[in-house]
């Protein structure tokens, strides 16, 4: 006789393992581990990918981090931490928070300020003083203790979209959020869908929706090679975390891939999936 409490904990056991979780159960996946930076590379201006001057991004307190009490003076070094595979087709969400005082000799306008960068050249491929990566970022911002001040905008270093049809030069747009004073934790999440839609969400409220990304624009200085070309639809890419001279902590980075096997005979069939990927398709073995 199998006891009740066991047949739960199997039960339990094999929906871990997904073997009877149901087509619509969403399989969101850990980017961070609380631990280390093990699946993450900077690339910080004036410096090579890889080398992450005065330990800026750090994990405290099972946090990812950014901190700047090595630098003297930020001198616009500014940094990025890429993800270590890229992606097209997803929904990506965390939380962050602004702590402590600005680092000394950070421009006006990124106190407060960091982002979430999607559809990104690779770390590889930026300059050694390049400051941004050809990329389409969410801008995250603070509030000032009294002002508004949205957050989840866009800004669009290297880049265009579209809004209701027409080409958008503007580097950057603000979102409907509300604004968010002090240290308190804010949720963002990104809706991506290739070279179709982008979507912003601010605690769990759709605040931006733009289409068709692309390559074009200014506002990235010290490119060795060109990236990309004028018009160039932007599918997929590199994602990055942004260290813009303000303390900012993340927490809860997730990913949810939408791109997958959409053969619902496979036993790895996703409904949720927007994008099929036949080689990801798994079938039980004939007897």
């Amino acid at each position: 006789m199998i006891r009740p409490m066991t047949l739960c904990l199997a039960f339990s056991l094999l929906c871990i393992h997904g073997f009877s979780q149901s087509p619509s159960t969403e399989q969101w996946e850990s980017m961070f581990n609380g631990k280390d930076l093990s699946k993450w590379k900077p690339k910080i201006r004036h410096h090579a990918a890889g080398d992450n001057y005065g330990n800026t991004f750090r994990v405290e307190d099972g946090k990812l981090v950014v901190r700047y009490d090595a630098y003297d003076q930020f001198n616009e070094t500014f940094g990025h931490l890429f993800y270590y595979k890229p992606f097209s087709y997803y929904r990506i969400r965390l939380e962050y928070r602004f702590v402590g005082d600005q680092s000394k000799g950070g421009p006006g306008w990124a106190t407060r300020n960091s982002g979430i960068m999607v559809h990104g050249q690779t770390p590889e491929s930026m300059g050694k003083d390049q400051d941004f990566p050809v990329s389409i970022e969410v801008q995250l911002l603070g509030g000032d203790g009294k002002n508004k001040r949205t957050t989840c905008n866009l800004c669009t270093p290297g880049t265009n979209v579209e809004m209701n049809g027409k080409l958008v030069t503007m580097h950057c747009i603000n979102s409907t959020s509300d604004t968010y004073h002090g240290d308190q934790w804010v949720r963002a999440e990104v809706l991506v869908l290739g070279d179709s839609v982008i979507k912003h969400y601010a605690n769990g409220m759709e605040v931006l929706s733009y289409e068709k990304p692309q390559v074009g624009g200014g506002n990235v200085d010290g490119q060795e090679t060109k990236w990309g070309s004028a018009g160039q639809m932007l599918t997929g890419g590199t994602i990055s975390l942004q260290s813009e001279s303000h303390p900012v902590e993340f927490r809860n980075i997730e990913i949810l891939d939408l791109e997958g096997c959409m053969d619902p005979k496979a036993i790895n069939y996703k409904s949720y999936y927007v994008k099929s990927k036949p080689s990801d398709c798994q079938y039980k073995k004939k007897k």
